[in-house]
């Protein structure tokens, strides 16, 4: 079974129906996939919608 952390903090998704939905999936250019947990994507919401790399936050 694959376990989904956090890119920014390391937090791990539980696989339940009710929590997937409230993570963040992003792709890299190169087609990596990364996940933000809830916490992660409300703290930095501005910073996703704005496009900046996770290098500013």
């Amino acid at each position: 079974m694959r376990v989904d952390t956090c890119r920014h903090c390391g937090a791990t998704r539980d696989q339940d129906a009710a929590s997937a939905v409230t993570w963040v999936r992003e792709r890299d250019p190169d087609g990596r996939e990364h996940w933000l947990c809830p916490d992660c994507v409300r703290r930095h919401v501005r910073d996703i919608e704005a496009k900046l790399s996770h290098e500013w936050w």
